[in-house]
């Protein structure tokens, strides 16, 4: 199966703790897709929203297309995500929860479609994300030492 990396919010990873993963299609515009496939797309503040049993993308930026013309798509409009009746609610039962979001993980395309990648997260205290840069910095070290002791 070909898959092409896009974009990963690395701010999600850092500020939340990933409890589940759901990957679903994007409803998207002609301009939309050959913008990001030039790599003009920022996920930074994104979020995902479930409204009367439909999923929608929020604070997604995908830039104008430079060709588009009179074709071309607002930068931040709401887009709709493809989920099956059943994910839809079951991440609408897990975002219910207190203090439990939608947030997009990363984007990536698969078999030429544009495929996002959604997770039900949960924000990380203070001390959780220096325990996390800890255990990377430990991670880090062990590695450097087991190079140079080679």
């Amino acid at each position: 199966m070909s898959s092409r990396q896009i974009t990963v919010n690395r701010r999600a990873l850092r500020d939340y703790h990933v409890l589940d993963r759901v990957e679903a299609g994007i409803e998207l515009r002609g301009t939309e897709v050959k913008s990001i496939r030039l790599g003009h797309i920022s996920m930074v503040g994104a979020f995902a929203r479930i409204d009367k049993d439909e999923a929608f993308l929020l604070g997604l930026n995908i830039l104008p297309y430079d060709h588009g013309n009179q074709f071309n798509h607002d930068p931040e409009r709401p887009r709709r995500l493809l989920l099956h009746k059943y994910e839809i609610r079951k991440l609408q039962a897990q975002a219910e929860q207190k203090g439990l979001a939608l947030v997009p993980l990363s984007m990536q395309f698969r078999k030429g479609r544009v495929k996002v990648e959604i997770g039900v997260c949960r924000g990380k205290q203070t001390h959780d994300k220096r325990e996390t840069i800890k255990r990377r910095m430990a991670d880090r070290d062990a590695a450097r030492a087991i190079r140079d002791r080679r």
